[in-house]
């Protein structure tokens, strides 16, 4: 995870929620008193995200102790300790939702991901993901993906090429597309093509590809795509895939299947943060 990029985020983020203060903290705790809280996870899940939520605590108390309790990626059951917090309590209070929130996002992406990467068990298919992403967050949830278990596809427009339908619209044909792309670039990248229909499939085998995406094709177009291919060039499958249907469409052979579910439609994960009394911290 890259430290810089992340305390620059946590940074921003926190100006955004505190402000120019917190106003209810700071009217109830002095400035130097102490105190514990506990991470706790409210139902069945993967953790990630913990190293992201000790930034904000450390941002707010560069003094806190941030204390594991389990390891990140683990699958956790309802009630279990995640981490134990101690530092000031002005600390603790006012980053506690922006921590939830960063924590509960990562961990509901990495549950979804670790359960589509279970139903794949026994197929010769990765599960990626895609850019459809929470802009400014992009790096965060692609990394929750990879501790789900999950493949990172493109991180950007400049990973690499990617000829979707509108590219070949205006180009006017994959042929011309794929024939532009290598006079301005070359073999320096890898050249994936986009096809809706075998006629599109066939066209593009005839181009100098590398990668074949086979988009919102039926169950048995998908298959017929996949035969046509075999191993001439690399398959990916994509177009509206859910965890639900992510088995059948990749039991028809293809070497990927993406979903931007995966980023753009899980729930977060259940996770709250309490706060200890003297007693039980004592």
């Amino acid at each position: 995870m890259n430290r810089v990029w992340l305390e620059k985020l946590i940074r921003e983020s926190l100006h955004e929620d505190v402000g120019y203060g917190d106003l209810t903290t700071e009217s109830l705790v002095t400035e130097k008193e102490q105190g514990r809280a506990i991470l706790i996870a409210k139902e069945k899940g993967v953790i990630a995200g913990l190293p992201v939520a000790e930034e904000v605590f450390r941002q707010l108390d560069p003094d806190v102790t941030f204390t594991l309790l389990i390891q990140e990626g683990d699958e956790v059951k309802p009630g279990t300790r995640l981490a134990q917090v101690h530092g000031t309590v002005r600390g603790l209070l006012t980053g506690e939702r922006l921590a939830l929130n960063f924590l509960q996002r990562l961990s509901g992406i990495a549950t979804i991901t670790q359960q589509v990467v279970q139903q794949l068990e026994g197929l010769d298919c990765q599960v990626l993901d895609t850019r459809k992403t929470t802009p400014g967050l992009r790096f965060l949830e692609k990394y929750a993906v990879k501790v789900g278990g999950g493949t990172n596809h493109r991180f950007g427009l400049s990973h690499g090429v990617l000829i979707k339908d509108n590219h070949v619209a205006i180009a006017g044909g994959i042929r011309e597309a794929v024939y532009q792309v290598r006079r301005k670039l070359g073999d320096r990248v890898q050249v994936e093509v986009e096809a809706d229909t075998l006629e599109q499939v066939r066209e593009a085998l005839e181009q100098d590809v590398d990668a074949i995406l086979l988009d919102n094709m039926d169950p048995e177009t998908l298959c017929k795509a996949v035969s046509l291919i075999g191993d001439q060039v690399w398959t990916e499958a994509s177009g509206g895939i859910t965890p639900e249907t992510a088995r059948k469409v990749a039991e028809s052979g293809v070497k990927g299947i993406s979903l931007g579910w995966l980023t753009h439609s899980t729930p977060a994960l259940d996770i709250s943060l309490d706060m200890m009394t003297k007693e039980e911290a004592s």
